[in-house]
């Protein structure tokens, strides 16, 4: 497959790199549609509250913040990898964060700018991969939200998330299950049936279990602290926290004392 101009200038696929550039050119096809709340990224805006509040509420413990300030996240530097067209680093920067989003999609980096432009929002997003970040930046909070089920190496990708981490800072990532479950929840039923998301979206064989992950973590000296199943409610329509963890969860992971 020839590689895309999104991906050829940033070392994806190369040595040392988690990057995919399949995914790659997946995800930049959809950049023109992420912010449209009724096209085909529609599922990401209905479950972004969830993960918006999850991820705010988790930093306001570990950090000592009021949840309910407009400003609880001031002073905080954030990493969104994978950031896409920006639908988590607005809110975030919103609630008083310094956000740097990375994507190695240069539509979705430009979606993303674009739409911060509208806004006037002050966002860092930057077309680049993790591998490529300068190793002495850090962060007091690393995201891989809906990521780690697309990477090339799963524990190299964690570790280098773990390296950016600060002194007592945290990592909340989101993924998919690998059970027949997830399979027939997250593959043929939101990719074939309900239409949710564009066939071949996911790669079942790339989801991750929560034992997996924990393991993962662990290696890169970083302990789950939290964790919780997301789960569609079709009789309310809407998105939930529960101890189901056999399809999509979130974990917060900090760092070994």
């Amino acid at each position: 497959m020839a590689m895309s101009e999104d991906t050829r200038n940033l070392g994806a696929g190369g040595p040392g790199s988690t990057v995919d550039p399949a995914e790659i050119a997946k995800f930049s096809k959809l950049s023109a549609e992420w912010w449209d709340p009724n096209g085909k990224m529609a599922p990401l805006h209905r479950i972004n509250p969830l993960r918006l509040a999850y991820i705010r509420d988790a930093a306001c413990r570990k950090f000592e913040r009021n949840a309910k300030s407009l400003n609880c996240l001031s002073g905080l530097r954030m990493l969104d990898i994978g950031c896409g067209a920006g639908l988590l680093c607005e809110p975030f920067t919103r609630l008083g964060a310094d956000v740097v989003g990375i994507d190695p999609a240069a539509k979705n980096i430009a979606a993303a700018r674009l739409h911060a432009e509208k806004g006037h929002l002050s966002i860092d997003y930057r077309n680049t991969t993790l591998e490529d970040m300068d190793a002495r930046e850090r962060f007091d909070i690393v995201l891989a939200m809906e990521v780690v089920e697309h990477v090339t190496d799963v524990g190299v990708f964690l570790g280098r998330c773990a390296a950016m981490l600060k002194p007592g800072g945290m990592m909340v990532a989101s993924t998919l299950n690998r059970n027949w479950k997830s399979f027939a929840l997250a593959i043929v039923g939101a990719e074939y049936v309900l239409r949710w998301l564009p066939r071949g979206t996911h790669q079942w064989s790339k989801f991750v279990t929560p034992d997996e992950l924990t393991k993962h973590l662990l290696d890169n000296r970083l302990v789950v602290t939290e964790q919780s199943g997301v789960v569609y409610n079709p009789f309310a329509d809407k998105w939930g926290l529960s101890t189901d963890m056999d399809v999509n969860y979130m974990v917060v992971a900090e760092q070994m004392v």
